[in-house]
């Protein structure tokens, strides 16, 4: 089992939009790819406020590329997409990480 975290560093004041493209259309996206989610997380006390953090779970690496790729390629996410960012980018910057538990990880 690996997870990947993913960091969307939003462009000022988009979060909010961000947001809720997640839970009014990217979650049933995901739902239907197959995609398994661990957990969101805004930041409360840090360095930035304007970023949205979030963990996905996965099998190995060939059963991410395969849902993933699945996922960007479908023509409804890349409308709603698109329709989301008709008054500009949301996300200026992504980070993403490939993470594996270690021996004592509560998380196996």
């Amino acid at each position: 089992m690996i997870h990947e975290l993913r960091i969307y560093h939003c462009m000022p004041g988009r979060l909010p939009d961000l947001n809720r493209r997640f839970e009014t259309i990217t979650l049933a996206l995901w739902k239907r790819h197959g995609i398994r989610q661990t957990g969101f997380w805004t930041v409360l006390v840090g360095d930035s406020n304007q970023a949205l953090y979030y963990l996905l779970e996965w099998n190995d690496m060939a059963e991410r590329e395969r849902v993933w790729n699945g996922f960007m390629a479908d023509p409804e996410w890349q409308r709603e997409r698109a329709e989301t960012e008709k008054n500009g980018p949301i996300v200026a910057r992504i980070e993403n990480l490939f993470l594996q538990p270690t021996a004592y990880s509560a998380i196996r």
